[in-house]
């Protein structure tokens, strides 16, 4: 039996995506989520699985990219600017709680182990960034709630800016350089500056841009522009030193200004759901088996860390805010995986020297095994969020109660306090 191997880019693509067809259907069949299917279609046609089918995962990974801009470019159509900057303050402290919990148990799980100081560093900042890639596919796959959904993407949102000063400071602290208050408020700034200097450049020219083309009445017309908007935004956050998915996101609330949002995202659908399938099966390709059995332990240490971390830090972070219960629990349950984010980082840890190679192959252990989770924690968030209000001694149940009605009419009177002093200026 002769084995089927690409041997350039048609043939790799023709592969990947008629094994990914292959496997949406059967997973469709087993009414399990798509999602899991497209990284089994990875396993098949990646090189670590003895299996007669192999495609060049360079070849693959140079377009997944793609997939990542347009499942996040088709986020930021829901969620129009202002509305963006409404969730902003409190979606900013759910992040910021969370952040540092992971980060805390993260280093605390690697030092146990016995790694280093530096390794533990950056595992902590490994488990702390959940994945808006996985996230959106699952959510789009399922009905989820609007107030969870809007909780989730906001603080997705404030990871991935998170992540990115993370970077900066793990390179210098890679480097050798002191980690100081300084440092994280320099690369703190340069971030706002760039976003507000990319968001008002956006606010004066994308919408009526957008409305303008839309005027002409052609689709085709509208959909080009769409995307090339949302390319050129991924293209100048890159080139910045951010992430691509910083520009498309943005790029998507500001073509959602013009109130064509939902047209653009109907459009875009066929496009986004080709190369988002194309996305997670170069992830299901860097799946090592063999590193998953060495390092069994660690890698089932650091999932646990991820997931009950996660589920725990985000669920307490939400109802701090003052998020009902049953909200804050599905949100937790959301966000309990890692991704992009973190093989940047693991891989930053392997060109500096700061960690071992090993650290690189759990980190795609970790993403690959919450990313198998993700659907199932999802649907099961709902029942899991009664059966802990039901279990929760009832004192603690009606403080629970009290709490989160009393900040809910702080928010309220203070968003009705907003709204009158801008009447009053108008």
């Amino acid at each position: 039996m002769h084995a089927l191997v690409g041997q350039n880019f048609l043939e790799d693509l023709a592969l990947v995506l008629c094994v990914a067809a292959v496997a949406t259907v059967v997973f469709q069949l087993l009414r399990q989520p798509l999602v899991v299917g497209y990284l089994v279609a990875g396993m098949v046609v990646g090189p670590y699985v003895p299996l007669p089918i192999y495609v060049d995962p360079e070849r693959i990974r140079e377009i997944s990219d793609l997939g990542v801009i347009l499942l996040i470019f088709s986020i930021g159509l829901e969620f129009r600017f202002r509305r963006l900057i409404k969730i902003a303050p409190t979606a900013g402290l759910v992040t910021i709680i969370q952040v540092a919990a992971m980060i805390l148990l993260g280093y605390g799980a690697a030092r146990w182990m016995g790694w280093t100081p530096m390794e533990s560093l950056f595992t902590g900042a490994i488990v702390s960034i959940s994945s808006t890639t996985i996230v959106a596919k699952v959510f789009e796959e399922q009905d989820i709630d609007t107030k969870v959904r809007e909780l989730s993407f906001g603080v997705l949102l404030g990871e991935d800016l998170t992540a990115i000063i993370l970077l900066a400071v793990l390179t210098a602290a890679a480097g050798g350089q002191a980690l100081t208050l300084h440092s994280f408020s320099i690369t703190g700034v340069r971030l706002l500056a760039f976003l507000v200097f990319l968001a008002a450049i956006g606010w004066l020219v994308v919408p009526y841009a957008i409305a303008g083309v839309a005027r002409l009445g052609r689709a085709e017309t509208l959909l080009v522009t769409a995307v090339g908007i949302c390319f050129a935004f991924a293209m100048v956050a890159e080139h910045a030193g951010y992430s691509v998915a910083l520009g498309a996101f943005l790029a998507g609330s500001l073509v959602a200004e013009s109130g064509h949002g939902t047209k653009v995202e109907h459009q875009i659908g066929p496009v986004r759901d080709i190369f988002g399938a194309i996305f997670f099966v170069s992830i299901g390709m860097l799946i090592q088996p063999h590193l998953l059995v060495e390092h069994w332990r660690a890698a089932a240490l650091i999932t646990a860390v991820v997931v009950v971390g996660k589920i725990v830090a985000v669920s307490a972070a939400s109802m701090a805010i003052g998020e009902r219960p049953t909200v804050a629990i599905r949100t937790g349950f959301a966000l309990a995986q890692i991704g992009e984010f973190s093989f940047i980082m693991a891989e930053l840890a392997n060109s500096t020297g700061a960690g071992r190679e090993f650290l690189y192959s759990i980190a795609v252990a970790v993403s690959t095994i919450t990313a198998f989770f993700t659907p199932f924690l999802i649907r099961g968030s709902g029942p899991a969020a009664q059966l802990i209000e039901r279990t929760v001694p009832a004192p603690l149940a009606a403080l629970i109660a009290y709490y989160v009605g009393l900040v809910g009419r702080l928010r309220g009177r203070a968003q009705v306090e907003e709204q009158r002093l801008r009447s009053d200026s108008a």
